[in-house]
């Protein structure tokens, strides 16, 4: 448990300083990585903080800096009407383009790199049986 935690914190630290001289955190990041993934028509902001594993208050706070900084921009849902969608700005696509690169640039060298094509597989396939079923995945805040 020790190994994890010291691998996780090393490479969150060095991945994290990479990207501070482009202004973006790690939690920014991860949305706009979750919204380029989703293509030009977004995500649903609901679903972008159950993904995150963030309260919806506090998800709303980060898409605010995120909106503020013209990176995302919202949108009332098609359908409904009654959510919003978040889609990314030009701005936003530019931004995480750099991000992505510098960030899989890191994880190459930090851990990728570090391991042999065994280890991978054996890699997917631990992190295929760690995925969260369904109910876990939408609750936010998981009872330990």
């Amino acid at each position: 448990m020790e190994g994890f935690l010291v691998t996780h914190d090393r490479i969150w630290r060095e991945i994290e300083a990479g990207l501070a001289p482009l202004n973006v955190s790690m939690a920014e990041y991860s949305v706009l990585a979750l919204l380029g993934e989703a293509g030009p028509n977004g995500m649903r902001m609901s679903e972008l903080a159950r993904k995150r594993l963030m309260s919806t208050g506090g998800f709303t706070r980060l898409a605010d800096r995120l909106e503020r900084r013209g990176l995302i921009e919202r949108r009332r849902a098609a359908g409904d009407g009654r959510g919003f969608t978040a889609v990314l700005t030009k701005e936003g696509k530019a931004l995480l383009r750099k991000a992505w690169r510098r960030q899989h640039d890191d994880l190459r060298r930090l851990f990728l790199d570090r391991l042999d094509d065994e280890h991978l597989r054996n890699l997917a396939d631990v992190w295929a049986r760690l995925e969260p079923d369904d109910e876990a995945a939408s609750d936010p805040h998981p009872k330990l």
